[in-house]
């Protein structure tokens, strides 16, 4: 897109804030250049919105315009844009599928209109609940079936009728009515990655009701203060795990009605949960019946045509940023979920793989920061994030983005008044890798401490992280979830109470606890753990497809595990939740990175201070340290608040809580005083200093 701004020498374009981003890291001053010529193509992009859309109020609500509406008078309206069309009609259950009888009438730039009067009574001449299907003639003559782009509700088929999702007029007498306003955001942001499908113990898939009355009250009695929900747009192939949407506008009805999801989001939030939902604007389902692609007939349209629009490792379409009317559809997308379902902010996935030309692909982003400007970066994408992110910032101020991204790409967590992507967090996809790279391929006496603290601490400063030791990722058949890293073919023999003591077991539950409070102490400004994992689900995750016979035995989350007290499993959800409801009592998260005092190579020791916390670790396979002499920057009195060692999370007991640690005037570690504790080998705990 053309504008004044582009065509200023970029030294002159304004940005309100890019002297701060620059003062804060001097190494993007010598991007200055390239950093101002992004900015202003996104301010041409924002004046013609303004001019000729009516700013993002007015822009962002096509779902209003576009796609099928029933009007109060019981009228129909449809719109659609489909540049490469011939004609186009509406045909479904309420015509008898006559495929010509309604057409729609040719408006300027590719736009399609038509409007269905009521039946003589008043109601709407396409009822509730029934089929429709919009017919396109392409350039060669030939009537092809397609959904609408914009469809709200649509469900697939039984499988003796074949695949091919349907489209259905959702126009109940009566929606859902929320109950409950958004709760604020929360300062520090706890995340449950979820999936509603997989949600049961059964192997089917669970249901959004399922989800609201067994799920929910876990995650709130577990201390955790959002949800990410994943795989709600609709995707054809259940196996994609929601990547391969086929249909942006329609929350996926293989869990149930538009209105029980709405429950479901009414519902964590009269319990205070952020609700965040995983969207996916990165590329979309080839799916040609019941998708995206080839939607008017040709391979343009909302996508690149040609190698371009092409997503070679995903076998996707990738959309074109540079497009007006893509722009409107994915901005009104996201405009969409927080208006009608009342999402409190989303995760946005594959943004690696729109940062850049390559994709990302082959790409091992070595942190020099010419891999982040020149050739490579694609800048229409980066402005489509930036417009996102400015949208839903300015319209909802307490909204939450995340950004899936691997690269490092600077000031992509930055303000975009500063010149910057936008995004309030980014994920901190080091940590699970370098996790998964330990347990893999290093003997216990053999882990690099000051690697793993490395990895835990390096993102960069004042662009926050969501740090984790999983997520679904990592949970999928072909990897293994911490806890089958850990304890494998023992977790099916020797996960009960009442089972002889196995060194496997005994390591692996130490080791996962360690593990997740470590990460959650030190490894960013958020937190995420993937459904089950705190418990430490034994299986992988694998969905019905054609390679497991259509089998859903991999494709659910055994809560019951959890809640049989003769299982192990209990320890393990018990302590998730006592460091998650620590945090929410400190807060570390928010309020400082925290200071490593201590990281001990031989004696596999590691202290840090973060929120007022003294956290104490002990990685040694071994060995236990009596009078460990540790450095405090405050002194006074502590006492322990959290120990991993504790027989209520299966612990062996070897700290006891009631001791009362004060402190010495004698500086240690470049702290001002000193403590001695007992450290046992394989456990850590967290010092809170007694007021």
């Amino acid at each position: 897109m053309g504008g004044k701004y582009s065509k200023m020498d970029p030294m002159e374009v304004p940005i309100p804030g890019i002297q701060q981003l620059l003062d804060q890291d001097c190494g993007l001053r010598s991007f200055e250049y390239e950093i101002r010529k992004r900015y202003a193509v996104f301010l041409d992009w924002v004046d013609g919105i303004n001019e000729k859309e009516g700013g993002y109020e007015k822009f962002t609500r096509g779902y209003e315009e576009y796609g099928i509406h029933v009007k109060p008078d019981g009228s129909i309206v449809a719109k659609e844009w489909a540049p490469g069309a011939e004609a186009m009609y509406l045909t479904g259950a309420f015509n008898n599928w006559n495929r010509t009888e309604f057409p729609y009438q040719k408006l300027d730039f590719g736009k399609w209109s038509l409007n269905l009067p009521p039946n003589t009574d008043g109601t709407p001449m396409i009822p509730h609940l029934t089929e429709v299907k919009v017919v396109i003639k392409d350039k060669s003559g030939n009537l092809i079936d397609r959904l609408s782009p914009w469809a709200p509700y649509v469900v697939q088929p039984p499988k003796a009728e074949g695949y091919v999702y349907r489209q259905i007029m959702y126009n109940p007498t009566e929606r859902y009515q929320f109950k409950h306003q958004r709760p604020k955001k929360p300062q520090s942001l706890r995340i449950y990655e979820c999936h509603v499908g997989i949600a049961s113990d059964e192997p089917k898939v669970a249901t959004y009701d399922e989800f609201t009355d067994n799920v929910l009250p876990r995650i709130k009695k577990l201390g955790y203060s959002a949800i990410q929900v994943m795989a709600i747009m609709e995707h054809a192939y259940y196996a994609s795990f929601g990547y391969q949407v086929t249909s942006f506008f329609a929350a996926s009805s293989r869990y149930g009605t538009p209105d029980q999801l709405k429950r479901l989001i009414d519902t964590a939030h009269s319990m205070g949960l952020t609700v965040l939902l995983d969207v996916v604007h990165s590329h979309a389902s080839k799916n040609v019946l019941d998708g995206l692609n080839q939607w008017d007939g040709t391979g343009a349209g909302y996508f690149h045509d040609g190698p371009k629009g092409e997503h070679p490792l995903w076998d996707s379409r990738l959309f074109n940023y540079s497009e007006h009317e893509v722009l409107r559809f994915l901005l009104s997308n996201l405009r969409w979920y927080m208006e009608e379902y009342q999402f409190d902010g989303f995760r946005f996935d594959g943004v690696t793989s729109m940062l850049y030309q390559s994709r990302g692909m082959g790409h091992g982003f070595s942190g020099d920061y010419n891999e982040y400007f020149g050739m490579n970066s694609d800048t229409d994408s980066l402005v489509y994030l930036m417009l996102a992110n400015d949208m839903l910032h300015k319209l909802y101020p307490e909204v939450i983005t995340i950004a899936e991204d691997v690269s490092g790409m600077p000031a992509l967590c930055r303000p975009v008044s500063e010149g910057g992507g936008g995004f309030d967090y980014r994920l901190a996809m080091a940590i699970p890798d370098k996790w998964i790279e330990i347990l893999k391929k290093c003997k216990d006496e053999d882990w690099n401490i000051g690697n793993l603290i490395h990895t835990l601490t390096n993102r960069r400063w004042q662009e926050k992280a969501i740090a984790y030791c999983e997520s679904h990722d990592q949970a999928l058949v072909g990897d293994k979830t911490i806890a089958f890293w850990l304890m494998d073919k023992d977790m099916y023999t020797h996960m009960s109470t009442l089972s002889d003591p196995n060194p496997v077991v005994d390591r692996g539950m130490a080791l996962h606890k360690m593990i997740r409070l470590l990460t959650l102490g030190l490894g960013g400004e958020g937190y995420l753990n993937f459904i089950g994992n705190e418990f430490g689900h034994p299986e992988w995750l694998d969905f019905p497809r054609q390679g497991n016979n259509d089998s859903y035995h991999y494709a659910r989350r055994q809560f019951s595990l959890a809640d049989n007290d003769l299982l192990k499993y209990k320890f393990l959800a018990g302590f998730d939740g006592a460091m998650l409801n620590l945090e929410s009592k400190h807060g570390w998260l928010h309020k400082d990175s925290g200071y490593v005092s201590w990281k001990h190579e031989a004696d596999k020791v590691i202290v840090f201070e973060r929120g007022g916390l003294v956290f104490v670790f002990n990685f040694h396979p071994t060995q236990s340290f009596p009078d460990y002499k540790i450095g405090v920057e405050v002194p006074g009195k502590y006492k322990i608040a959290l120990d991993s060692d504790s027989s209520e999370f299966g612990g062996f007991n070897r700290l006891d809580r009631n001791v009362e640690f004060f402190t010495n005037p004698d500086g240690f570690a470049n702290r001002r005083n000193s403590l001695m504790v007992y450290i046992p080998s394989r456990a850590a705990f967290v010092l809170v200093k007694q007021d």
